[in-house]
C-alpha cells in the first residue's frame, strides 16, 4: 500500500468497554480525563437529537474529497462511529443524505466530521448522529487520497481506531480502549455524588460552606 492509499483492518473494541458508557454525559467522562481531551467547540450536533457512543473507525482524507469516506462506509460495522479528519476545511461538503442513509442501513452509530456536510434538512430530521465543524452546499470530490484506521486528529482531539467515542449536546469525546473501564468507573461514581448533590438543593440541606472556605484558603477577606 502506498502513502496516503493505505486501508487498514477495522480495530474493534469489547462490547462492555462501550456500553459502559451507556448514560454516561461527555462533561462527566471528561472530568475524569483530566479536562484535556475535547473534540474542539466547533464540532457541533446536527441531528435530531441523542447521543453518540461508538467504536472508532478513522479516517484521513484530503480536504473536500469523501472517496476514502465511502470505502469506510463499506467497511463499518453495526455500533462504529466514522471518525472524519478532513483537515477542518469547510469548503466542499464531506457527507450528505445519499451516504448517512446507506451508513443507516448498516447499522452505523454515526459519524464525526472534522469538515463540512450537506443536506441539513435530511440530518436535523434523523436520529442518526452526525457532528461536523459546518456546512456547505458543495459537493466533494472522490479521488484521494486518504487513509483508514490510523491515527487521526478532529478539532485538536487525537482519536485512534478502536477509540471509544461519546458525543452528546456538549460536543465529542475519545476515551482510548486502554482508559475506558477505569473512566467509566469514575465516571459512574461521579455521577452518583453529583445525583446526592442535586437531591440536597431539592430538599433544602445543600452544604454551600466550601465556597468561603476556599476564598479563605486563597487569601480572599470576607
Amino acid at each position: 500500500m502506498s502513502i496516503g492509499f493505505r486501508v487498514r483492518p477495522r480495530v474493534s473494541a469489547d462490547k462492555a468497554l462501550v456500553t459502559g458508557f451507556d448514560g454516561v454525559p461527555t462533561s462527566i467522562a471528561s472530568d475524569n480525563m483530566g479536562r484535556l481531551f475535547a473534540g474542539g467547540c466547533g464540532l457541533r450536533p446536527l441531528h435530531r437529537g441523542g447521543a453518540l457512543l461508538g467504536t472508532a473507525f478513522t479516517v484521513r482524507t484530503r480536504p473536500g474529497d469523501n472517496l476514502m469516506v465511502h470505502k469506510a462506509i463499506d467497511m463499518a460495522e453495526p455500533g462504529d462511529v466514522v471518525v472524519v479528519d478532513a483537515g477542518g476545511d469547510l469548503t466542499n461538503a464531506i457527507i450528505g443524505e445519499i451516504m448517512l442513509s446507506i451508513a443507516a442501513r448498516r447499522g452505523l452509530a454515526g459519524f464525526v466530521i472534522d469538515g463540512a456536510v450537506r443536506d441539513t434538512d435530511h440530518i436535523g430530521a434523523s436520529s442518526l448522529p452526525v457532528y461536523a465543524r459546518g456546512v456547505s452546499h458543495r459537493g466533494p470530490y472522490k479521488d484521494g487520497p486518504g487513509e483508514l484506521n490510523g491515527p487521526v486528529s478532529v478539532g485538536g482531539m487525537p482519536v485512534m481506531p478502536g477509540d471509544i467515542i461519546l458525543g452528546d449536546a456538549d460536543g465529542i469525546l475519545a476515551i482510548p480502549q486502554a482508559d475506558a473501564a477505569e473512566v467509566a468507573r469514575l465516571s459512574r461514581a461521579q455521577m452518583a455524588r453529583e445525583r446526592a448533590i442535586l437531591d440536597s438543593i431539592a430538599d433544602g440541606t445543600i452544604d454551600r460552606s466550601w465556597v468561603d472556605a476556599t476564598l479563605k484558603a486563597r487569601g480572599c477577606s470576607l
